[in-house]
């Protein structure tokens, strides 16, 4: 992967409509969240449906085929804590545009995820952690290397992990945020791919400046060698940073039209 991968966050039950469209099955706002997302510039989208502990496999695969369905079989990352719901999403997946995501593993209770990525032939989100926050960059690339074993133990590419350092928030965190940079390149000097919730980075600070936080985030980032972000792409500031940064690393053929956004 050379490009920058988007992964948009915005159908997430978090969100009061978006949550209440996936209760009464109703299509409309999570088909306009979507259009918003692609029309933005996202690669992949992030169907969040929760925990999901009832009902979650039928609708993970009604959300995938929705959204698949209506957008050229758009590639999606399936997130949620129900392994069965993620397990039935994968049945209705058509792969012709990417491999699933399944979002997401770590080196502790969830390491099955990794299991269940690789026997149904997908990527996994890998936490570089086990219990909340890495204390250090040893940590960091510890438990990297267990999750990265452990895939190729049951005959994962390398390339199949995205390793999420875990991005802090910057507001009462910022004097670790530089070891999340760190990590980034240590990773990928590995040779292997990374990936973030960036939007934890600007949690808490007021709206208008958080699009300046976070753009300035994946552009240092970038230049460590990350590979691909779980963000908002209808932040045109974030974006147009993306882009402008996948031109300078010669990532992409450079046009003007291509920063005219």
């Amino acid at each position: 992967m050379s490009k920058f991968m988007v992964i948009g966050e915005r159908i997430h039950c978090i969100s009061p409509a978006i949550r209440q469209a996936f209760a009464d099955r109703n299509p409309e706002p999570i088909l306009l969240r979507a259009k918003e997302q692609l029309d933005a510039g996202a690669d992949y989208l992030d169907l969040n449906i929760g925990p999901a502990e009832k009902g979650g496999e039928e609708l993970m695969q009604w959300g995938v085929k929705l959204l698949q369905e209506n957008f050229d079989n758009v590639p999606i990352a399936l997130d949620t804590a129900n392994m069965k719901a993620i397990e039935a999403g994968i049945q209705v997946y058509n792969r012709s545009k990417g491999k699933p995501i399944v979002n997401s593993a770590d080196a502790g209770d969830r390491i099955e995820y990794v299991d269940l990525a690789a026997a149904n032939d997908a990527m996994v989100i890998a936490l570089c952690s086990k219990e909340g926050v890495p204390a250090n960059n040893d940590e960091r690339i510890a438990y990297c290397s267990e999750l990265l074993e452990r895939g190729m133990e049951r005959g994962m590419e390398p390339t199949d992990l995205l390793f999420d350092p875990l991005f802090i928030v910057i507001k009462g965190m910022q004097d670790q945020l530089g070891d999340v940079l760190e990590a980034i390149q240590m990773i990928t000097d590995m040779g292997l791919l990374t990936t973030g919730g960036l939007s934890n980075v600007s949690n808490g600070a007021p709206k208008h400046i958080r699009p300046l936080l976070d753009s300035a985030t994946v552009a240092m980032a970038m230049q460590c060698g990350f590979s691909s972000a779980i963000v908002n792409p209808c932040d045109k500031r974030l974006m147009e940073t993306i882009v402008a940064c996948d031109i300078i690393k010669n990532n992409i053929l450079y046009a003007d039209s291509v920063l005219e956004f």
